[in-house]
C-alpha cells in the first residue's frame, strides 16, 4: 500500500528543510539531558513531515511509529541515568530517526518526472537528514565506546559530531578530527561513499529529467505544413 502525496503535501519540501535547520540549531545548544529529550521529540516531527510530504508506505509510517517509541523510552531513561551508556543509545534512536526519512524522499523523488524547486528541496533535505543521522552516529560511539573518539582529541560535542559528519559526507576532509579507531573509521569510509553516491545519484536525476524552455517542442517533427 503506498500513501500518495496531495497537492498541499508536495509543495512541503519547504517546511521540511525549515525543521531540520532548527533541528540542527537545537542540536548545537543542547547541553543539558532535558534538551536532549526535547531534542528527540522535535526530530521525530521532523521525521513525520518528511514522511507525510513524500507518501511514505505503511510499512515505513509503522516503523518511524516503533523507533519514535523506542525513543521516547531511551529519554525517559535518559532524564533519570547517570554516567549511563543510555546517553549512546539516545543518540542512536535519533540516528535511527534520520535515517528513515531519506528513502522515503529519494523513492518519491524518483517517481518525479520533472526538476522543479520541490525536486531540489527534497534532494537537499535528504541530504542534509542523512548527514545529521551519521552525525548522531558518531554521538553515540562517542558515548558508549571505551577509548575516545577522535584519539588525543578526545570525545567530540553534539556539535563537533555533526560538523565532522559533514566534512566527512562532502569528502573535504579538513583533517583535524580524525576517527582514532573502529569501527568510527569504518562508519566514517561508508558515509563518504553514500555522499558520493548521493550526489552523482542526484546529478544524473538533474541530467535526466531536465529541459531547458521550449526544448521539448524544438525536438518534435515538423507537420507537413512546415517548412524543411
Amino acid at each position: 500500500m503506498r500513501v500518495r502525496p496531495s497537492e498541499h503535501t508536495r509543495s512541503g519540501y519547504g517546511l521540511v528543510l525549515l525543521m531540520i535547520v532548527g533541528t540542527y540549531v537545537l542540536a548545537l545548544l543542547a547541553g543539558d539531558r532535558w534538551m536532549v529529550a526535547l531534542l528527540l521529540f522535535v526530530q521525530t516531527l521532523t521525521v513525520w513531515q518528511a514522511l507525510r510530504v513524500s507518501g511514505a508506505r505503511l510499512g515505513m509510517r509503522l516503523a518511524a511509529a516503533g523507533v519514535f517509541v523506542l525513543s521516547l523510552v531511551v529519554a525517559g531513561f535518559n532524564l533519570v541515568a547517570h554516567d549511563s551508556p543510555v546517553v549512546g543509545y539516545t543518540f542512536l534512536a535519533a540516528s535511527a530517526l534520520y535515517l528513515l526519512a531519506p528513502f522515503s524522499i529519494l523513492r518519491y523523488l524518483g517517481a518525479r518526472r520533472v526538476v522543479d524547486a520541490q525536486t531540489m528541496m527534497g534532494a537537499l533535505a535528504a541530504f542534509l537528514l542523512i548527514g545529521m543521522a551519521f552525525g548522531f552516529g558518531y554521538e553515540c560511539l562517542a558515548a558508549i565506546q571505551s577509548g575516545p573518539l577522535f584519539g588525543d582529541r578526545g570525545d567530540p560535542s553534539l556539535s563537533e559530531a555533526l560538523f565532522f559528519s559533514f566534512v566527512t559526507m562532502t569528502t573535504t576532509g579538513y583533517g583535524d578530527l580524525v576517527p582514532a579507531t573502529n569501527p568510527a573509521q569504518t562508519i566514517a569510509v561508508l558515509e563518504a561513499l553514500t555522499g558520493q553516491l548521493f550526489l552523482v545519484t542526484a546529478v544524473a536525476k538533474v541530467v535526466e529529467n531536465w529541459r531547458p524552455r521550449n526544448w521539448d517542442s524544438a525536438d518534435e517533427p515538423p507537420t507537413s505544413g512546415d517548412p524543411k
